[in-house]
């Protein structure tokens, strides 16, 4: 099996920490974002939707993160325990349920605040509007609140006492704002309680292998510059 990722993207790690985590053997298949290569006719070859990440399992291929999740839980039924993706009803429509709202909130708010702040200056020449950059941070907020009154509520993790894929699809997603120095765990002491859960549960190196490519400023500089001649 092919994993097609960059590790700078969200949806990506999310695959990349999964597919690690449980042990799922695969090869990883580099497709440098900031160089474009989603664009080339190589990648074009095997997904036509030009987006990471791609999964290729012999002949088939699958687009989609969360498609992409749930095809390897069922796939890897034997290495893939439980409480990941609960056989039970009721805990897997709350783990689809996280899966559906997410996109439209906590990924598109996250998203928002680390392009503003780390792309939108080399792209454009000057800093993003303090008001559109405060606005951009308050939906975060707002996101974060309903993830934390709605979802974690007073849980270990997002449904129960034990790790699944929503709370993997939802760390990757807090950590984007967090590489550009937002700090979204200040004040939120029940958020960074489960964010320490979610690194143990993961494991710390592999969770901080997953990361390492927002971690740096240098290198979030280097992305946005190649970014930047995408558009020149």
């Amino acid at each position: 099996m092919e994993l097609y990722l960059d590790l700078r993207s969200q949806p990506c790690r999310s695959v990349f920490l999964f597919a690690r985590a449980v042990g799922i053997p695969f090869e990883f298949k580099l497709v440098d974002l900031s160089k474009g290569q989603q664009y080339t006719e190589e990648f074009g070859d095997i997904s036509a939707v030009r987006k990471v990440p791609v999964m290729k399992d012999g002949g088939f291929v699958l687009t989609e993160s969360t498609s992409i999740l749930k095809y390897l839980v069922q796939k890897h039924r034997a290495l893939v325990k439980d409480h990941w993706f609960p056989e039970d009803l009721q805990q897997r429509a709350r783990v689809n349920e996280y899966l559906s709202w997410q996109h439209l909130n906590l990924r598109a708010h996250g998203s928002k605040v680390f392009l503003l702040k780390a792309l939108f200056p080399v792209v454009m020449g000057y800093e993003v509007a303090q008001e559109k950059m405060e606005a951009a941070v308050e939906d975060l907020n707002q996101s974060l609140r309903l993830l934390e009154e709605k979802f974690l509520q007073s849980r270990a993790f997002l449904i129960g006492e034990k790790i699944s894929l929503a709370d993997l699809v939802a760390i990757v997603e807090i950590m984007q704002p967090v590489g550009v120095g937002v700090d979204v765990f200040g004040g939120r002491p029940r958020l960074a309680a489960w964010r320490d859960r979610v690194k143990d549960a993961i494991g710390e190196r592999l969770f901080d292998e997953g990361h390492e490519e927002i971690k740096s400023s240098s290198q979030l500089g280097e992305f946005a510059l190649k970014f930047r001649k995408l558009f020149s």
